[in-house]
């Protein structure tokens, strides 16, 4: 069985290529990457796709039985590009996706999720079998900013006190591997998210622990936080998603409690401190 993973050099594509070759041989992977260069230290077949060139996805494609979609990085122009890959692989044959896409898609506020609910709908048109993998929010994308919060002496944000269900990118690609490399999972959308909420003040709470400092919260108006994310040199665009997402999660958006990471992986998902230790080193 050929499995292929797109994005296969972006951060999730990595860890996912890594946790596949733990369940399968190095033989059975294809890495499908615009730069195939860039993939060259990944141990496994290397075929250039480019999510924005239909012929070439398909012949990327040829021969692959389960592919891995993760969705692609460009906000704004997914859901062209996605159709893209639902028609290459249809027209190649593959026979099982599993896409990575967004926590409670069908109902989430995040602006994002439009074009997750467009890709979602593409799939089940397809008429090929497939696993919707909604991942949650990434704890990397509030530990990146743990040197600067303690840099500044503060964690900021637009989040209230709205639980965060986060779990690291290889708890999410250690469940896509399980998926692609395991049976009866076709039609299931799987809500993934970390087994425990937090909010940002219990991540402050954590750093200051950790750091011996005393690491507050301050919570801010979504335009001046999107504001700060500007100057810390963040595109505006980018700034403006970010901020949005941190106010969605005042309201709940990024929590779910229903534990099916956990269960996919077999495992507990990565804590907290964890993630506030292995920034801080």
């Amino acid at each position: 069985m050929k499995i292929a993973v797109t994005g296969a050099t972006g951060q999730l594509g990595r860890l996912a290529i890594e946790k596949l070759k733990e369940r399968v041989g190095a033989d059975d992977i294809i890495a499908l990457a615009r730069t195939p260069d860039k993939a060259a230290d990944l141990g496994v077949a290397v075929r250039q796709a480019d999510y924005t060139k239909p012929d070439i996805l398909v012949q990327a494609l040829a021969g692959v039985d389960t592919l891995l979609f993760i969705s692609s990085s460009e906000v704004g122009q997914r859901v062209l590009q996605h159709k893209n890959v639902v028609e290459a692989a249809k027209a190649a044959g593959v026979k099982f996706i599993a896409y990575t896409s967004l926590l409670h898609a069908d109902t989430t506020p995040l602006g994002i999720g439009e074009e997750h609910r467009a890709t979602e709908a593409l799939l089940d048109a397809s008429g090929i079998p497939h696993a919707v993998l909604r991942n949650g929010w990434y704890t990397e994308n509030y530990a990146a900013s743990i040197p600067g919060a303690v840099s500044a002496g503060a964690v900021i944000g637009s989040a209230r006190d709205g639980k965060i269900s986060g779990a690291t990118r290889e708890d999410y690609a250690e469940a896509a591997a399980v998926v692609v490399t395991s049976s009866g999972h076709d039609g299931k959308r799987y809500e993934l998210a970390g087994d425990e909420g937090w909010t940002l003040a219990d991540l402050a709470a954590e750093i200051s622990r950790q750091t011996g400092r005393e690491i507050p919260y301050k919570d801010m108006p979504e335009s001046d936080y999107a504001a700060a994310l500007i100057n810390f040199g963040i595109p505006e665009a980018f700034a403006s998603m970010l901020a949005g997402c941190d106010v969605a999660a005042a309201n709940g958006a990024l929590f779910d409690d229903s534990r099916q990471l956990s269960a996919l992986i077999g495992r507990g998902t990565t804590p907290l401190a964890e993630s506030v230790a292995r920034a801080l080193k």
